[in-house]
């Protein structure tokens, strides 16, 4: 039986088909190579309750285990449903900085909510060998 057991589930950030892509960068198989990959990675964790993955994307100071404790509680009873993306400014491969702004909708306690948000990314390590990370984001 050609494609059993081949999951064609569509990725939550809208780009295709999940296991070609956000799921390699979920499973720690391969780097998003831009801004704008590693924001609709973290869509699509958000969407997963990937928790790990956020953790891991967005350096900071506070303790993991509240860090954790936090993204669990502001994501419990969340469901993502779309995202759009309105605006990029660099962020390229060859970049060491950008932004991407978004629309994330999503629906909590029968109601629908948008998030609206110009998020900002930077490359650890340099072009070639660094990794994009989220830095922060402004509503």
């Amino acid at each position: 039986m050609a494609g059993f057991g081949v999951r064609k589930d569509p990725c939550p950030c809208g780009g295709g088909v999940y296991a070609d892509c956000c799921e390699p960068f979920h499973l720690g198989q391969s780097l998003p190579a831009t801004a704008e990959q590693l924001m609709r990675s973290r869509y699509s964790a958000f969407s997963r309750n990937l928790i790990d993955y956020l953790i891991e994307t967005h350096p900071s100071p506070e303790p993991l285990a509240e860090r954790r404790q936090a993204l669990k509680a502001s994501n419990r009873g969340v469901r993502w449903t779309q995202l759009r993306i309105s605006a990029r400014e660099a962020g390229g491969e060859a970049d060491l900085s950008g932004r991407v702004s978004f629309e994330a909708q999503y629906r909590q306690a029968g109601q629908t909510h948008v998030l609206r948000e110009c998020s900002r990314f930077g490359r650890e390590g340099g072009v070639l060998e660094g990794r994009w990370l989220y830095l922060d984001g402004e509503a």
